[in-house]
């Protein structure tokens, strides 16, 4: 594959042609409805109200799914449902809609409009609906289609967007930006500073902690609860498999039609271009002069094309995208949102058989051969029967085995037998291990319903089937263990551990400022780390900007901020930063002040640039949280339930 071209990304032209739509939609296409939101009977109830103006459920699901969709396409595999929860999805919905309607609201109180005009304007600009530089209508319809929008709803949601923006450039209008700005930005850029510093690490204090029978009663006796051992249960269980029953399936031609219908988005065809390229590769920061000597050269190559010379051999001997030169410049078929933006365009807007003009990217400059293309469209039936009954077929076993299990479960429920109903299918009884509500269980894993269903269970008694990706669970409580504080002679190593922990952070704490204390009256923070056997490290110059990281330390806006603003008299920094569970001491080691001769006014130019845009969205926050205090905002339970467990 062209390590020069290609994108990670693969996705179909509509999609690729939305997503440019989209992102400026991602929480407001939830709300761009009728000024008071969607119909509560029909969105599961209003997620929250701002003033008279409603948030449906359904509004706050569309903006959920929209954020996750986008950072699931930013993050790729990283996307963890860790990270989910620290990018605080739900957060970030809620309060992207409630900014939403709050802005709405400013606009209807300014009298703002937008007129259609303007909407055709604005729509006409949008990328993804152009043919060559120009808006396109079927194109528009298109991509309109494939996302189930009418024309009615998308330029509903254009003219609120643009609404927004009118409110927004109003509440910017009087922010600028002056030469002390610049200077203040510039210095918070450029001026640098390196850290001499002492980390205590607590562990390390740990083999001084005297442990004697005295000090572990009286430290469990006050810490008692730490060491509660919590709720445990223990299962039975029975695990239906859908495998187990995939010969069990019959199938009919109507089954497969519905599935196939209900099913399209899996046999989508992308639309493709197959296509050859020669590169002559130009790098960005080569100067005039050669890059002129490469498109000349790529120029020659071109006319020698024209006049007959061999594509692929050209390609192989001369293209600098080795890897398709030796296959006399075949990229095969590719995508939309595979190359990048420039090749992409030239390629899919050429017909089989044609050959580019200079194409310049990033890269360099490409001639590019287009060979085949194929069309989007929807596979047949006839063609993905295979995959259709193999999807089915697994379908419907699904089916089979929550039946079973729900057969087995209305039976012996009464009884709680699971041995009689592990005999009537046929299957191995199973057992857990002892496990909490927030831990994993044997055999089964991290499964949320299954553990609050089993914390639920009495003797004897059968919770209904749980469905998950390894089958359906049907399980009884094998054994229970209720909450309960250990005698201490049970727990007396664990309790050691802890007491020592505790009082390994007193001793690091009480080092480091006997430290600090000793670089006050003088002494040399080298000599004091030599004496207290541990090491003396630098940070390395780092400007203010990197703030509230500290390299080599971690993160301290506190450090971060004493570094730069201290006297410049002194050197030791008047504090004990506790960083990453360890106990910081530093001093200023240099300084290296910015200097302001060097900034030009190309610098000024970008500064000021930047320092713009960031005022006028501090302005914008300000004025929404300005409005948020003036306004009543009410919350759903349900959302503010999420929130809480993004926080926790």
């Amino acid at each position: 594959m062209l390590d020069f071209v290609r994108n990670k990304q693969k996705s179909i032209i509509i999609k690729l042609a939305f997503a440019v739509i989209i992102l400026s939609f991602v929480i407001g296409y939830a709300m761009l409805g009728a000024p008071d939101g969607s119909d509560p009977e029909t969105s599961e109830g209003l997620a929250a109200r701002v003033n008279q103006r409603n948030i449906s459920y359904n509004d706050f699901q569309i903006a959920y799914s929209n954020l996750y969709q986008l950072y699931q396409n930013i993050y790729k595999e990283q996307f963890t449902p860790g990270l989910e929860r620290q990018l605080k999805l739900a957060d970030k919905a809620i309060n992207g809609l409630i900014d939403q309607a709050l802005l709405q609201d400013e606009a209807d109180r300014m009298g703002l409009k937008v007129s259609k005009q303007e909407l055709i304007d604005a729509i006409a600009q949008v990328q993804a609906f152009q043919e060559n530089g120009q808006f396109n209508r079927d194109r528009y319809l298109q991509v309109l289609s494939y996302q189930r929008l009418t024309t009615e709803e998308f330029e509903q949601m254009q003219r609120a967007d643009l609404l927004i923006n009118k409110v927004r450039q109003s509440l910017e209008k009087d922010i600028s930006v002056i030469e002390t700005d610049i200077q203040e930005e510039y210095r918070k850029q450029n001026d640098k500073v390196n850290l001499a510093f002492v980390r205590l690490a607590p562990e390390g204090f740990e083999k001084n902690v005297d442990v004697t029978p005295e000090a572990l009663e009286a430290y469990f006796k006050e810490n008692q609860e730490t060491f509660r051992v919590p709720d445990m249960v223990a299962l039975r269980y029975l695990q239906f498999v859908p495998e187990r029953y995939l010969q069990d399936v019959v199938i009919t031609e109507e089954q497969q039609e519905r599935y196939y219908r209900r099913n399209l988005d899996k046999f989508d065809i992308p639309e493709q271009v197959k296509a050859s390229h020669i590169l002559i590769k130009a790098d960005q920061n080569i100067d005039d002069k050669t890059r002129e000597e490469k498109r000349l050269f790529a120029e020659k190559l071109l006319a020698d094309i024209k006049g007959g010379q061999d594509f692929g051999e050209l390609a192989r001997a001369f293209s600098d995208d080795k890897a398709s030169a030796a296959k006399g410049g075949d990229l095969d078929y590719f995508t939309r949102n595979t190359m990048v933006p420039a090749f992409e365009q030239a390629a899919f807007n050429m017909q089989p058989g044609e050959l580019s003009d200079i194409i310049e990217t990033q890269f360099g400059f490409h001639i590019i051969k287009v060979e085949g293309y194929i069309e989007p469209g929807i596979k047949k039936l006839d063609d993905v029967r295979d995959e259709v009954e193999k999807g089915l077929r697994e379908e419907l076993a699904s089916q089979v085995a929550f039946e079973k299990a729900m057969d087995a479960y209305n039976i012996n429920r009464k009884t709680g037998d699971l041995e009689a109903a592990a005999d009537a299918n046929e299957l191995g009884l199973k057992e857990t291990g002892l496990f909490t509500r927030d831990g994993y269980i044997d055999g089964i894993g991290r499964n949320e319903e299954i553990i609050n269903a089993a914390f639920l269970l009495s003797e004897k008694e059968l919770a209904r089937p749980v469905v998950t990706e390894d089958g359906v669970f049907l399980f009884g409580l094998k054994e229970r263990v209720p909450s309960h504080i250990p005698e201490l002679a049970e727990i007396e190593d664990l309790i050691a551990a802890a007491y020592k922990r505790v009082e390994a952070v007193k001793l690091a704490r009480v080092t480091a400022e006997d430290i600090l204390s000793k670089l006050k009256e003088g002494e040399n923070l080298k000599a004091l780390a030599s004496q207290a056997g541990i090491d003396l490290e630098e940070t390395g110059e780092f400007t203010r900007s990197y703030s509230p990281f500290v390299p080599r330390i971690g993160t301290s806006e506190d450090l971060a901020e004493a570094a730069f603003t201290l006297e410049a008299d002194k050197t030791v920094i008047d504090a004990v930063f506790e960083i990453q569970n360890r106990f910081v001491v530093a001093t200023v080691n240099s300084r290296n002040p910015a200097d302001l001769k060097e900034l030009d006014e190309v610098k000024r130019k970008e500064l000021g640039d930047t320092i713009l845009v960031r005022k006028k969205n501090e302005a914008v926050q300000r004025s929404l949280d300005k409005l948020r205090l003036e306004s009543t905002i009410e919350i759903d339970p349900r959302i503010l339930a999420l929130l809480d467990e993004e926080n926790n």
